[in-house]
């Protein structure tokens, strides 16, 4: 009788899916235990419901600043700056009703993917019991809503159990007034004062949103500017769009405490400065969903930070357990993810792997406009980590930018200065998302810039803007400069 190799995958997220898929498709018996529905927090809670709040925000910020400037009429003819309201607005419970609705389908689609593949889903958590049996193998207890166990033998274990929201205990959410980003789904009315907490990507992405869409926003931040983690030309582009669409960004400013009075909310600055509010948005940062399910008594090494260690394919420090996605605190990254657990299978199974190389990782942050990066960033170079040369085109130049109605944004190339290799990007303009893929393909492939100048766009288009920025760079390395 031939062995079979069985895997258990403790959490459904993409690390966790992706993985099952994989290892379906070399053979392996696969069980996926998770508590919430696969997809985890991306599909659920996060990446696609936000994604698909902000899609509705981009279509109003979209009519709004620019109906005018190419000549839509509408129904009232009163002059733009005259309007004593918006000409659109938004039905939010009609909005979130289709986030939550668009959430599931796709769980229940990756649920019947993973099926189709052959593996084993169970609704319950996940613990990973102490110790090897002489064959190597991992027991994983399974504990369902009713309290039932079940055990699980495996030949590997992957951790993909993603992480949680991090709560202030001056501050902590009750789902009405005072939200993480797993609640705001639950309105069913525009919040008219929203305060959002932390300018990091899910801070600005909510904040620019909900501004979008007619809240008048307040956004904390403890840092000097919004987005401290980016390029900071990008993060300057977003923080002036902010301001000039009617945001007030406080920068600088820590939270202490947000506390309900009455029907507002009101927080508290640790310089003693309080802001009041409708409604407060509570995004700093994220725990790992790494307590309780036995790692350190199985061997398993956490950082710190609770976060658990892996090397570049994805192993622990506990043999044939193996660990993808955001509780690894790799990038918080659903392609990260995705890739960190089929990385995994490939290991364990045989096939042949390639280790995570996280320059090639591209990343995009759902703003209006969008800012996407690759590779190398600015602050690499500033700092002397990477010798590279560095050209910016703003977008206004762009002739698709100008009949768009478009004058934020850039392209940024970064490149060897002997050899001209593409080693990083920052595109920063409506659909960056999509505008990074060829700068993703070069760095990845290590092209050049005068592979990437010689080859042709369409014209006009704003892809035009990357070959454009390559014809600097080509020109500014052959003059030696």
């Amino acid at each position: 009788m031939e062995y079979v190799t069985r895997i258990v995958i403790i959490g459904g997220g993409p690390g966790g899916y992706e993985a099952a898929l994989v290892a379906a498709s070399l053979g392996a018996e696969v069980t996926v235990v998770d508590c919430d529905g696969l997809g985890g927090a991306s599909v659920l809670t996060d990446c696609v419901p936000s994604k698909t709040l902000i899609a509705t925000a981009e279509v109003m910020t979209t009519f709004d600043s620019s109906y005018e400037e190419l000549g839509i009429i509408v129904e009232d003819d009163t002059p733009y700056k005259d309007r004593p309201a918006r000409v659109v607005g938004v039905d939010l419970g009609k909005v979130n009703r289709r986030v939550k609705r668009l959430a599931l389908a796709q769980s229940h689609d990756i649920t019947a993917s993973v099926t189709r593949a052959g593996g084993r889903v169970m609704r319950g958590r996940g613990r990973l019991e102490p110790g090897q049996a002489p064959d190597g193998s991992r027991k994983v207890t399974v504990t369902a809503a009713d309290g039932t166990t079940e055990g699980l033998i495996a030949d590997a274990v992957l951790i993909a159990t993603g992480a949680h929201p991090r709560e202030i205990p001056d501050a902590l959410p009750d789902g009405e007034r005072i939200l993480n980003w797993t609640q705001v789904y639950d309105l069913d009315e525009l919040p008219e004062e929203l305060i959002v907490v932390g300018s990091g990507v899910t801070g600005a992405e909510f904040a620019g949103a909900y501004q979008a869409l007619g809240s008048r926003v307040t956004l904390v931040s403890s840092r000097d500017r919004v987005l401290p983690g980016e390029d900071p030309d990008a993060a300057a582009v977003l923080e002036d769009v902010f301001r000039r669409r009617g945001m007030n960004v406080m920068s600088r400013s820590r939270a202490q405490s947000a506390k309900r009075v009455g029907d507002r909310v009101e927080v508290t600055l640790s310089d003693g400065r309080t802001i009041s509010g409708t409604h407060c948005l509570m995004a700093v940062g994220s725990i790992p969903n790494t307590e309780g399910i036995g790692l350190e008594a199985a061997g398993v090494k956490l950082k710190e930070s609770g976060h658990v260690w892996t090397d570049k394919v994805s192993r622990t420090t506990a043999p044939g357990v193996y660990a993808a996605g955001d509780c690894t605190g790799i990038f918080a990254l659903a392609s990260v993810a995705a890739m960190q657990g089929r990385i995994a299978m490939y290991h364990f199974l045989g096939d042949a792997v390639t280790p995570l190389n996280l320059k090639t990782v591209s990343a995009n942050v759902f703003t209006d406009p969008e800012i996407a990066t690759v590779g190398y960033s600015q602050a690499d170079v500033d700092s002397g980590k990477i010798d590279a040369r560095v050209v910016k085109l703003p977008l206004l130049r762009n002739p698709r930018a100008k009949m768009q109605g478009i004058r934020d944004g850039f392209v940024k190339l970064f490149c060897r200065p002997g050899t001209g290799i593409v080693v990083g990007g920052v595109v920063v303009s409506p659909r960056a998302s999509e505008l990074i893929h060829p700068i993703s393909i070069a760095v990845d492939n290590n092209l050049t810039v005068e592979q990437i100048a010689n080859t042709f766009t369409v014209y006009p288009s704003l892809s035009g803007s990357l070959a454009e920025v390559a014809r600097q760079l080509h020109i500014r390395k052959a003059a030696g400069e």
